[in-house]
């Protein structure tokens, strides 16, 4: 059991919408790597699978049974709609909000923060690697 973890997640397309992939990396508070995971996910827009690698990076971190998760993503429309700071206005993005909101309010304390895709980068790079091999 890890108190504190961090969950940098990132979903891709090539094209929009296009073949997509998500990359998730969990790390505990120190930054030591706890989980890597990577999946080709089939069709998707580059928001839909944004909001695919939270509900995985969250469905992961339920295992490790946190006491807090930051969630750290490169898509500021995903994070500011989990803050409810924007309205989820794309109905093929609802459900999966619904489902990223849902996961998140199960866990004891979950924050969300935006980071440069250079912050980003081994989640960024797992995705790609996916849709290399699928491309």
């Amino acid at each position: 059991m890890h108190k504190k973890i961090k969950i940098y997640t990132d979903g891709g397309a090539r094209g929009n919408p296009g073949p997509a992939a998500i990359g998730i990396v969990i790390t505990d508070e120190k930054n030591k790597v706890l989980k890597k995971y990577a999946e080709f996910i089939g069709s998707a827009t580059n928001n839909q699978a944004e909001y695919r690698a939270l509900i995985k990076g969250l469905e992961l971190a339920k295992g490790l049974k946190p006491q807090e998760i930051f969630c750290y993503l490169d898509s500021e429309l995903v994070v500011k709609q989990m803050k409810q700071e924007y309205k989820v206005k794309d109905k093929d993005l609802q459900p999966l909000f619904i489902k990223a909101w849902n996961l998140a309010i199960s866990q004891k304390k979950v924050s969300f923060h935006h980071i440069t895709r250079d912050l980003n980068k081994e989640a960024d790079k797992l995705l790609n690697l996916e849709l290399d091999k699928k491309i």
